[in-house]
């Protein structure tokens, strides 16, 4: 008898029926001794008794203001102890905070304003090369919804707490104790390839229940310490990193503002954290650290790898360090974002050739792309999810939340396979798939083999057009340091006789770097343009 591609996870522990502030609460009364979170840069250092004090002031000074339930407020800034705060006053009164890409510009922040009818908004007074302040000043005459700006470490930040005391605690508990686990409390816009960014809108309920299931299945108690360089304004850090955390107990670690690989690695050993998150090219950049054995990363157990599989030579260097708990998750901020992970103690191929299965309380289904049918186990088609974690929709778009959502389902556009044991193979998206002389190949598969190159340190496959395939591979590489580049008839030597022809990359880029989103992910769509002009193509 077939077995068909469709699976549910454990139905205990059981959800929480709570929201993000009730929840926090409850912590604080259990471990308010105990530490909170650690702003490294800025030599902040919390209990759960005073992290809960500055949410509790800043929520405070939010009423003072007139700010509402329900009302959207922005935030624009790296990883810092003020956005963690922000997050957990703002969910308190029940005010809807809307992430903000740090590395948007003067448009798409136009956009986001307008389109989440943005009221206030938190931000640093710059980053990098933003120069925050002014951008937003650029913008602000053509949003006249934006009543308060507030820019951390100045005097409106300043001004905003002082008005703490026009407001009671007996006020704010009367505004927490109004809310419901179901109400949208943040909104997070997906970096689409194509056209303005969407709005999920996620709820407590949501968010809540993904970073605490999300902390169970590494095991999180209040000892843990968890390094977080994943950036905040995403799911990632926000809710797998903060909410996992906050659920359990457990001390938020913030080692740098933006991504910095030594600096994310001297946190780790200074603060002996218990678990490491990143994407794969993060875990990369700090383990090909000149220096990286001086780092003393012995208190490290767990720790999660998403936004794209994790390569086995990465695994095996984990596992040598003495990290034997990693988990690989997989998700969608549709999806609050994780519906698959890896369980500490699953196999080194299940966490090296697969995301895991699927997580407490949800479901998923791999079905065929154009008739919706549920495939047998072993066969790839699109992943789809369902339950607790699914978003309420695109915010004032419900042409587009119906174009995802069907009778409960998110339909996640990656391409997968189910094994039969119910783990689960991410294959690529279903755009990301080339079609080469009526051959589907997913790049994903050509990646793998080309990891085990001993020259390659990292390497990225897509398809560029071809007039007599309709598409051809085209690899691009970045080399270990010190050795000799690779050009295409090196890489076809080498993979002839391990891949089938048709899979063997025809063009060839050597590049120091991949372009990436502020996430980490691979902007596979910039390299697909930049390649085409390279190499003279068509489309």
């Amino acid at each position: 008898m077939t077995t068909l591609s469709h699976t549910a996870g454990e139905t205990e522990p059981p959800l929480l029926e709570q929201t993000i502030p009730d929840n926090l609460d409850a912590t604080v009364s259990r471990f308010g001794d105990r530490e909170a979170l650690v702003d490294v840069a800025q030599g902040i250092r919390w209990t759960y008794a005073e992290f809960a004090a500055e949410v509790d002031r800043l929520a405070r000074a939010l009423l003072a203001t007139g700010m509402t339930t329900g009302e959207r407020v922005g935030i624009w800034a790296p990883n810092c102890a003020q956005w963690t705060v922000v997050q957990y006053a703002t969910a308190k009164i029940g005010a809807i905070l809307v992430n903000i890409n740090p590395s948007y510009r003067t448009h798409e922040l136009e956009f986001v304003l307008k389109q989440a009818g943005i009221s206030a908004v938190f931000l640093a007074e710059s980053f990098k090369t933003s120069d925050y302040v002014a951008m937003l000043d650029e913008v602000r005459g053509s949003c006249p919804q934006l009543r308060d700006s507030f820019v951390f470490g100045q005097e409106s930040w300043d001004q905003l707490l002082a008005r703490a005391e026009e407001v009671s605690e007996e006020q704010v508990a009367q505004v927490q104790s109004a809310l419901k686990p179901g109400d949208a409390i943040n909104i997070q816009y997906t970096s689409g390839t194509t056209g303005f960014p969407k709005g999920a809108t996620l709820s407590h309920r949501n968010i809540l229940n993904n970073g605490f299931f999300v902390g169970e299945l590494c095991r999180y108690t209040e000892a843990d310490r968890v390094c977080i360089p994943v950036p905040f304004y995403h799911c990632f850090g926000m809710v797998m990193g903060n909410l996992a955390c906050t659920t359990h107990g457990a001390a938020m670690i913030i080692p740098a503002p933006g991504f910095d690989p030594a600096a994310t690695l001297k946190a780790t050993a200074d603060e002996k954290c218990t678990s490491l998150y990143g994407v794969p090219t993060m875990f990369i950049a700090e383990w090909s650290l000149p220096d990286f054995d001086n780092y003393d990363l012995s208190s490290v157990r767990t720790g999660i790898m998403a936004g794209s599989p994790c390569p086995a030579t990465m695994m095996t260097k984990l596992i040598d360090t003495g990290i034997t708990e990693m988990t690989i998750a997989y998700g969608m901020t549709e999806t609050s974002p994780v519906s698959t992970q890896n369980r500490p103690d699953d196999t080194f191929e299940q966490k090296v050739g697969t995301v895991g299965r699927v997580g407490p309380h949800l479901e998923i289904k791999v079905v065929d792309p154009v008739s919706g049918e549920t495939l047998p186990r072993g066969q790839a088609g699109e992943f789809c999810t369902k339950g607790y974690s699914v978003m309420l929709g695109y915010w004032q778009q419900p042409d587009k939340t119906d174009e995802v959502l069907v009778d409960g389902w998110m339909h996640t556009g990656d391409i997968a396979v189910m094994d039969e044991d119910g783990y689960v193979q991410i294959t690529g998206r279903i755009k990301d798939m080339v079609i080469r002389g009526g051959e589907n190949v997913y790049p994903r598969e050509i990646e793998e083999f080309l990891y085990t190159h001993p020259d390659i340190l990292d390497a990225q496959v897509i398809g560029v057009p071809d007039e007599k395939y309709g598409e051809e591979l085209c690899a691009w590489i970045r080399m270990r340091e010190g050795a000799e580049p690779l050009d295409a008839e090196a890489v076809r030597a080498f993979a002839t006789g391990k891949l089938a022809h048709y899979k063997i990359p025809r063009y060839v880029t050597i590049v120091d770097e991949f372009p990436m989103t502020v996430t980490g992910k691979v902007r596979k769509v910039e390299m697909r343009e930049k390649s085409i002009a390279d190499l003279g193509l068509s489309t």
